[in-house]
């Protein structure tokens, strides 16, 4: 049986759900949503086994690049026409620890778009119980590059702003 259920949080909303013991979580979002997988290794830890602040920030950096794929940023493309995606702010917060050998589940999605400047949402869960581990935001612009100057967000994605 599939329980679904509205949801309000101080990250946005959710639809949430519980199926044969798995806790499902979805974010109601206007643009692409994209979840990866990671698995734990030696080096993503410290000497306790615990994953490491970088290696979280690893996990959102695979995330949001295919994301931007799913926005139209595909990064063979920018670099011919010299627009760069350029990461201005990161806010995260470690919730709970991830460790070695874990399965984690990444989720990344466009939470919200101006002219000029966009926001990822990230949340990390530990894919064996659904543990919300760390969340981040991160805010970003689209830049003219080697001149270093903003440039606006492509038309298409007036349906985002």
């Amino acid at each position: 049986m599939l329980l679904l259920y509205f949801q309000k949080s101080s990250f946005g909303a959710f639809f949430s759900g519980r199926l044969s013991g798995l806790r499902l979580v979805c974010p109601i979002v206007k643009g692409p949503f994209i979840q990866t997988q990671e698995q734990v290794m030696f080096y993503d830890t410290d000497a306790a086994g615990v994953v490491h602040n970088i290696s979280y920030l690893r996990f959102i950096e695979k995330n949001r690049t295919l994301l931007g794929s799913e926005l139209g940023l595909d990064y063979k493309e920018m670099a011919g026409s010299g627009i760069y995606g350029a990461l201005l702010r990161i806010e995260i917060d470690y919730l709970r620890p991830g460790r070695l050998g874990e399965d984690l589940q990444v989720s990344g999605w466009l939470e919200e778009a101006t002219k000029v400047k966009f926001w990822c949402r990230f949340e990390i869960h530990r894919a064996e119980d659904s543990e919300l581990l760390v969340t981040s935001r991160q805010e970003l612009a689209l830049v003219k590059m080697p001149e270093g100057k903003p440039t606006r967000l492509p038309s298409e994605w007036g349906k985002y702003i």
